[in-house]
């Protein structure tokens, strides 16, 4: 186990202290991961919260994590927010002027940026979800190709290739090309 594997033990004892100091060393890290996914802050403590309360479950049923509790959180979370999607139907386009953040600068630019952000975040969503996935540990969460690799239950040369193949997709749909 890793350094913190006193503490992992003492979790799987649902000592109220160490189960407090997981949530606060993990929680503000899987929210980000998830948030970046989502893109709603109500939704990504939603499903933060949801990802807590499997844990507890898990480790209640004694179906806890093997190797890495930080690559099994990640397996979780991805499964929340890959399983509320399959849940919803797809959302219908927002006008734009509902999502222009009020407040100072260049009205024309910030327009021109929140455009340009939607546009490459409905790219992202037309890429498969391991795609996706692989994007957002990467880039979004910083991970190194070998823990990426952990997370996904793939080889470092696996992640590689699939983020080279996503990057391909997202740079073909930008473009206007078809899948």
């Amino acid at each position: 186990m890793t350094d913190e594997g006193p503490l992992l033990e003492r979790a799987k004892g649902y000592e109220p202290e160490a189960l407090a100091e997981l949530y606060d060393r993990y929680a503000p890290k899987m929210y980000t991961y998830i948030y970046r996914r989502v893109g709603n802050a109500g939704l990504a403590e939603d499903l933060t919260s949801e990802l807590f309360l499997r844990v507890l479950r898990s480790i209640r049923g004694e179906q806890a994590w093997r190797a890495s509790f930080s690559a099994w959180l990640y397996r979780i979370a991805h499964n929340l927010v890959v399983d509320h999607y399959r849940r919803l139907p797809p959302e219908p386009e927002q006008p734009l002027v509902a999502s222009l953040p009020g407040g100072g600068g260049d009205p024309v630019a910030v327009a021109e940026g929140a455009a340009e952000g939607e546009r490459l975040r409905a790219a992202i969503r037309r890429l498969t979800p391991e795609q996706q996935e692989v994007l957002a540990l990467r880039y979004g969460e910083g991970l190194g190709a070998a823990e990426a690799g952990r997370i996904m239950d793939r080889s470092t040369g696996a992640v590689e290739a699939l983020q080279h193949r996503a990057l391909a997709s997202l740079r073909r749909i930008l473009r206007g090309e078809e899948l």
